[in-house]
């Protein structure tokens, strides 16, 4: 993503394209920028620093052929932990199609073209929207937050490291996460209680074409509070290029 060096970003939004970078393929990218995302977790709320915290202790403490082995391992469709938003919603169907096209068009309404490698609703690009725009990034993730929440008790029970980062990205948004993936499901049929929601603001049922609003969790700042981006644009990997206004 094209962005001026000297953006800020709020603290949940540093977590996010943290946990984002953390995200993608472990290559030599990742552990050339280990220092600047441990550094970038300065301006990060306590619990979810502490976590992504502990995910860069062991990417610092495994080999990269061990940790490329372990990306591979951990994300995959047949074990359902899967990085992919629209995969939890409309599995390998034709509406996934249209689903990625909406994605699309999300991003270009916000002045931003998708040009990566990957699908529009790979993990790390959502989190990079969500961090640039951390409004209609929530509603993004909100909506996607029953595969969320399912993807991080299937990496729970798989013991992986990675956790600790879907854990970070869920404290970010509104409301508790279910403890049991029948409350997960209970979540994407009925979404979270309205009282979690920002006051007066109702949320939208899950599901292709909603669109959740408002509200956060509570984080112990301010939820405007800007934080210098502590490492330099260019280390973040480019997956939304600003449009010519």
């Amino acid at each position: 993503m094209s962005t001026p060096s000297a953006e800020t970003l709020t603290p949940d939004a540093l977590v996010r394209l943290v946990a984002g970078h953390c995200l993608r393929y472990p290559d030599s990218d990742l552990y050339g920028a280990l220092p600047a995302l441990r550094a970038a977790l300065a301006g990060a709320p306590a619990e979810p620093a502490r976590l992504i915290g502990a995910f860069l202790d062991h990417a610092e403490a495994t080999e990269p052929l061990r940790m490329c082995a372990e990306y591979t391992s951990t994300f995959d469709t047949r074990n359902r932990r899967c990085l992919y938003l629209t995969w939890w919603t409309d599995g390998d169907t034709r509406r996934r199609g249209l689903s990625l096209v909406r994605i699309k068009r999300i991003y270009r309404a916000h002045g931003l073209e998708f040009t990566g490698e990957e699908l529009p609703d790979f993990l790390p690009v959502a989190l990079e929207f969500a961090a640039r725009h951390p409004e209609a990034g929530t509603e993004l993730l909100q909506e996607h937050r029953a595969g969320l929440e399912l993807l991080r008790l299937a990496l729970s029970a798989a013991d992986t490291p990675y956790t600790r980062l879907l854990e970070a990205v869920c404290a970010t948004l509104p409301g508790p996460s279910p403890e049991t993936r029948a409350e997960a499901k209970a979540l994407a049929r009925n979404g979270p209680p309205q009282e979690l929601v920002g006051a007066g603001t109702p949320l939208e049922p899950f599901g292709p074409g909603g669109t959740p609003a408002g509200g956060r969790a509570s984080t112990g700042l301010p939820s405007d509070a800007p934080v210098d981006l502590p490492w330099p644009v260019s280390a973040t990997p480019a997956a939304l290029e600003r449009t010519s206004a």
